[in-house]
């Protein structure tokens, strides 16, 4: 690094804690997930980890994105966070859960906007012909009637929604968003990019070109490293470029999704080759994908 060098600071947008008892899905045996087989975080991940992992990633704000505790404990899992952070000064704003598939939302989001730090609400609706990468009930789950009327709830609420959706999905996805011109939605880990098959990229960017007709709708450059488990400074330069190229640097932002990506690498080294793959679209991009954008969206205590 050389002298007089400045490090832009960060706000990492998207990361996790978790007490393992609080986890179904870390509690029984392994289920398919998009990143792999995740035995090394079958435990607890505190704050106090989370915090001494990015130690020397200069990220002064954070922000917390749900995990799937068991449904029913859904303001449970607020409150364990907006206590951490009260006791600890992190998050410095937290994405929840709520179910979109019930008739009505708002009795959930009324427990929940009772918790100062509360910024938005994730439930994950991605869908892949791959059974191990699936999640949402069915592809077309995006633009299920119930989910579109909780959607569009959000706005009374001043509440963002995060978007996982994979390529397929995202022309749904678009009407989702388009309907919603007041909530800002932000599209989880770039819109998971699978594989480097030519029909797969060219997908991947079609998607992303769908979605950026929104000036409502943002991306995270997060959890890259999701379907070849590990950091790979071609493939985060390949996404980083095909983003800024389609949606521009200011509707990005970084997040690490720690500590799902701590099992290939450590997040020193994981936003390390992000700022590589940053810095050639120059100072302004920088400032944007580490701060502003997230900054803007997330508005972190």
């Amino acid at each position: 690094m050389e002298k007089g060098f400045m490090m832009q600071k960060a706000i990492d947008a998207h990361f996790h804690i978790w007490r393992q008892k609080d986890q179904p899905w870390l509690i029984g045996p392994m289920v398919p997930r998009i990143f792999g087989p995740y035995e090394p975080i079958r435990r607890d991940y505190p704050i106090e980890e989370f915090l001494a992992d990015q130690r020397n990633s200069d990220v002064e704000k954070a922000i917390y994105v749900q995990t799937n505790w068991a449904k029913e404990d859904f303001e449970k899992e607020v409150a364990f966070l907006q206590k951490t952070a009260e006791e600890t000064g992190w998050p410095h704003a937290i994405v929840g859960y709520a179910d979109m598939t019930v008739d009505d939302v708002r009795p959930q989001i009324d427990r929940l906007k009772k918790y100062p730090l509360l910024r938005g609400v994730r439930m994950q609706l991605h869908w892949h012909e791959a059974p191990a990468f699936r999640f949402a009930a069915s592809a077309d789950q995006v633009i299920d009637p119930k989910v579109r009327a909780n959607v569009a709830r959000l706005k009374d609420y001043g509440l963002s929604f995060d978007l996982q959706l994979f390529p397929a999905q995202m022309k749904d996805g678009l009407t989702l968003v388009g309907e919603n011109p007041d909530t800002n939605f932000i599209l989880t880990h770039a819109g998971m990019l699978t594989g480097m098959e030519p029909e797969t990229t060219q997908a991947w960017k079609a998607g992303l070109r769908t979605l950026s007709a929104a000036p409502n709708f943002y991306a995270k450059l997060s959890g890259l490293g999701t379907f070849i488990h590990r950091n790979d400074p071609a493939l985060i330069a390949y996404i980083v470029d095909n983003a800024i190229d389609i949606l521009g640097s200011d509707q990005l932002m970084f997040g690490s999704n720690f500590p799902i990506e701590k099992l290939w690498t450590s997040h020193a080294e994981l936003i390390k080759v992000h700022r590589e793959a940053v810095a050639k679209h120059g100072a302004a991009a920088e400032a944007d994908i580490f701060w502003n954008t997230a900054e803007k969206v997330y508005k972190p205590a």
